[in-house]
């Protein structure tokens, strides 16, 4: 039932005994600790958590789900001094303006088909959008090899690596879009498929 919403393009979400399906275009964020205590990696405290503990922990978030995620991104705790910085960050309107400009750029580039995003490219587009070069695809190629990647997560990634080369305003993908976009793979890497 789960998968067929999928399919069909929704999120099916349960709570409580209660149920609500939504688009599968709207952001959906995750995120999963991983082990039960939630200190797993930590660098200031220590796990308790068995390694059958983490392993058990970590099976219960299927491989085709994590096909889906397109950003897997650890995010470590954030440092007393880093929490109490007063140094200004980049401002949201710089970053507003480059998000702007490579929708715009989607845009134009999807304009006579049915997609309005990198995300929607269909195969054919795919091949045709994130052409790479020789650097490219052996960095690719490795990446299926040592990552496990399936043929859904090798699509994903050349999209992400096509939307990062909007952002920085470049036409061709180039090494660094798809090391970047591998990058992003995270919950592929290690423990993440070990334990699986």
């Amino acid at each position: 039932m789960r998968r067929r919403a999928f399919r069909a393009g929704l999120w099916s979400v349960r709570t409580g005994g209660a149920a609500a399906d939504r688009p599968k275009t709207s952001s959906g964020k995750k995120a999963p600790q991983e082990c039960p205590c939630g200190f797993f990696n930590d660098a200031r405290r220590e796990c308790f958590c068995s390694p059958v503990q983490i392993s058990r922990y970590l099976a219960k978030i299927s491989g085709p789900l994590l096909d889906r995620i397109d950003l897997q991104i650890e995010v470590p705790a954030l440092s007393a001094e880093e929490i109490t910085s007063c140094a200004p960050g980049e401002p949201s309107s710089a970053i507003r303006g480059r998000v702007e400009a490579a929708r715009q750029i989607q845009r134009d580039r999807f304009r006579r088909s049915g997609a309005q995003s990198n995300a929607e490219m269909s195969s054919r587009q795919l091949r045709r959008w994130c052409e790479l070069d020789p650097l490219s695809r052996r960095l690719i190629e490795q990446a299926i090899a040592h990552l496990g990647l399936s043929a859904r997560a090798y699509d994903r990634v050349l999209k992400v690596a096509r939307t990062i080369a909007d952002l920085a305003g470049t036409e061709h993908l180039d090494s660094a879009h798809v090391a970047e976009a591998v990058h992003y793979r995270a919950l592929d890497r290690g423990y993440f498929r070990s334990a699986a």
